[in-house]
């Protein structure tokens, strides 16, 4: 096995959907307070697919908008994590590898643990380069997860759609991991669920309950593994925490604020806007995105904060129902910036046609009525046009359909 360096993240590729409900006109429609959604929930918009779109084809068309040169000849693990699998046997991976053109000496397979999967594939992938039993070459983690129909329900507006690709080696270039400062936490708790290929469904009271205990727990942990040297604000520079929604990490950040010092709220606010807001750029306008919230989390922090530094140390915290969660840290390398902006995130949130609320109940109630049945075509329903205006030609993976219960994949 050959000497390796620390192990990293080249780069993370973003596919927010091309579709988008603003939040205004959803609280509108179900006679709720907008503001309330914007300013305590953080959220203004979310990603929605066209029924031609799947957890398959977001996870393709992510990874496409990544991978470049001998990226490709040079993956030799690809780990898809979602709760939002297609198929009880045949793993997104399959379909992941044939559309992305990967070499056949690759492992593959599908990873579920709720939103914490991501997080597990990246870890496994990071451990894996870090191994040196394959010298140069590289992992394709993708995190692919789409909400189930939620019609008139409480939680409706934190739903979503996206994938993201982060490509593993050991010449990072966005930010380098460090293995062993890491704090983990685990219990069996039923908090959410997808019991069905239909229903999703738990106590979302539970859940956030559960997350800020789990979050104590990770980073106790955390603490009596990496042993930092110097208190939590001259630690870690930023934090990049898992967002059912946007003001979930907000609570979140409060938590270990209280576990260094007291503030009063207005102080702890200001940290937040300091340390973790600008993680929130993205993730307002995309929604609930499941796995891969904290990676998306982190290009954006990248992107849109001109303070983060070559070295600086960013603490990144995942939690998945059910549940485990993981408390790590990443540094920015140098021209993390650069690689961050490449990827044009907010150019592509702003391509997304905007439904009406009409559409949008149309389109879900259509998807929910296909669930489970063997043969039917995707292309030729709403929104009218924009499979003419945003795809034709445009080289992206489609999902054209269901033949005699074989999923159809084509490029647009």
């Amino acid at each position: 096995m050959g000497a390796v360096t620390q192990p990293g993240i080249e780069k993370i590729g973003v596919y927010p959907g091309s579709l988008a409900l603003a939040m205004p006109d959803l609280c509108a429609a179900r006679e709720q307070d907008p503001i309330k959604i914007r300013d305590a929930m953080m959220i203004d918009e979310r990603s929605i697919n066209p029924l031609w779109e799947d957890p398959v084809t977001m996870a393709v068309n992510a990874a496409n908008s990544l991978l470049e040169g001998e990226d490709r000849e040079k993956i030799e693990l690809l780990i898809v994590a979602s709760e939002s699998g297609v198929d009880q046997e045949k793993p997104i991976s399959t379909w992941a590898h044939r559309y992305l053109g990967l070499t056949p000496h690759c492992r593959n397979f599908e990873l579920k643990h709720a939103c914490y999967g991501g997080t597990a594939g990246l870890q496994m992938a990071a451990s894996w380069v870090a191994s040196g039993v394959s010298p140069g070459a590289k992992a394709l983690i993708i995190t692919t997860d789409q909400s189930r129909t939620h019609l008139g329900k409480p939680w409706e507006f934190v739903l979503g759609a996206g994938a993201a690709a982060i490509l593993v080696s050991d010449q990072p270039r966005l930010v380098e991991l460090e293995l062993g400062k890491s704090g983990y936490w685990t219990y069996e708790i039923a908090d959410l669920t997808r019991p069905t290929a239909k229903v999703e469904t738990g106590n979302s009271e539970t859940s956030l309950i559960s997350y800020l205990e789990a979050l104590e727990g990770a980073y106790a942990h955390f603490l009596c593994r990496a042993k930092p040297e110097s208190d939590f604000d001259t630690y870690f520079q930023r934090h990049v925490y898992h967002a059912p929604f946007g003001g979930m990490t907000w609570r979140a950040h409060r938590t270990l604020l209280r576990e260094w010092k007291t503030l009063s709220r207005d102080e702890s606010w200001a940290h937040f806007q300091h340390k973790s807001l600008s993680a929130l750029r993205y993730l307002r306008r995309m929604g609930g995105t499941y796995s891969g919230s904290t990676f998306i989390g982190l290009l954006a922090m990248i992107e849109a904060d001109a303070g983060i530094r070559a070295g600086d140390r960013i603490a990144v915290f995942s939690y998945g129902s059910g549940s485990c969660a993981e408390f790590y840290c990443v540094k920015a390398c140098e021209g993390a910036r650069e690689i961050a902006r490449a990827q044009c995130v907010t150019q592509k949130l702003d391509a997304r046609r905007r439904l009406s609320v009409a559409e949008y109940e149309c389109l879900e109630r259509r998807r929910s009525d296909l669930v489970d049945e063997g043969d039917y075509q995707t292309l030729g329903h709403s929104p009218s046009d924009w499979f003419e205006a945003h795809y034709q030609g445009k080289g992206l993976l489609i999902y054209s359909g269901m033949r005699d219960y074989y999923r159809q994949y084509e490029w647009s």
